[in-house]
């Protein structure tokens, strides 16, 4: 299955409509990354737990949608790379599709990749997929590495964007493929506003009862009203210099896999 771009009505205004502005979890001042970092050490227990509640399970046909799009054979056998891999469900994700991949799972929270680690190990892929604490937009790989990079609701929280989709390129193999999964905003009515309702209102309200940190989801309300979807996205994944680039909004334009090329 190929990552086609899908037409989207109203999408050719929709994408212009704000300037990229940098949304932190916890201040304004400070470094993002520092603040993302502490974030996600202090929701990781729940980490997992929220987000099938919160998605209503649908996050696992997400991730499904973004490893069945890669273009291999399945019995080949490939590096992957999980970029803020969290506790690892895009990893485990692919090692299930690919049977012969080797994964690594990078992310900059401690807590979230020892929650990873033991997932791992549970499901017996420990052996196939290893984790390694680092930076998105640094990554201690060598050039032209994996076969394919890919990452989950992850770049939204990238300090500086470009900096890690040109990272993401140079750690990638010439034709090899980046898939990214990322949250959007619906632009069809009824979809726009009931979305809008639930993130804002409803998911951080659930989300504080849960992980008892009052600015983790309203965070993430924040930063996806201000993440370049679409047409926007593509575009400055173009010029980090990948190629191909490709959207397709999936669930009425709740979240969207973007794909390119090296």
């Amino acid at each position: 299955m190929a990552c086609g771009a899908t037409p989207w009505p109203g999408l050719s205004n929709f994408a212009q409509i704000k300037p990229l502005t940098q949304v932190k979890p916890y201040s304004p001042s400070g470094s993002k990354k520092d603040q993302v970092t502490r974030m996600f050490d202090r929701i990781s227990g729940s980490y997992d737990f929220l987000n099938s509640m919160l998605s209503l399970g649908i996050d696992r046909y997400w991730r499904s949608r973004l490893v069945r799009g890669l273009p291999f054979e399945r019995e080949s056998d490939l590096n992957f790379l999980d970029v803020a891999a969290g506790t690892g469900a895009l990893s485990i994700a692919a090692a299930k599709c690919y049977p012969n991949a080797r994964i690594f799972a990078v992310d900059l929270s401690k807590g979230m990749l020892l929650k990873a680690e033991a997932i791992f190990k549970k499901r017996n892929l420990d052996s196939r997929i290893s984790t390694c604490l680092g930076d998105a937009e640094a990554l201690p790989f060598t050039d032209e590495h994996f076969d394919a990079v890919f990452i989950a609701f992850g770049v939204r929280n990238f300090e500086h964007l470009s900096l890690g989709l040109s990272e993401m390129r140079r750690v990638l193999k010439p034709g090899g493929a980046i898939h990214i999964l990322e949250f959007s905003r619906p632009t069809k009515f009824p979809f726009k506003q009931l979305f809008a309702f639930y993130f804002r209102y409803v998911l951080p309200r659930i989300g504080n009862w849960w992980s008892r940190d009052p600015r983790a989801y309203a965070y993430l309300f924040e930063s996806v009203q201000h993440f370049p979807d679409y047409q926007r996205f593509t575009q400055i994944m173009a010029e980090a210099g990948l190629k191909n680039c490709q959207f397709n909004p999936l669930t009425f334009g709740i979240c969207t896999i973007y794909c390119g090329t090296k």
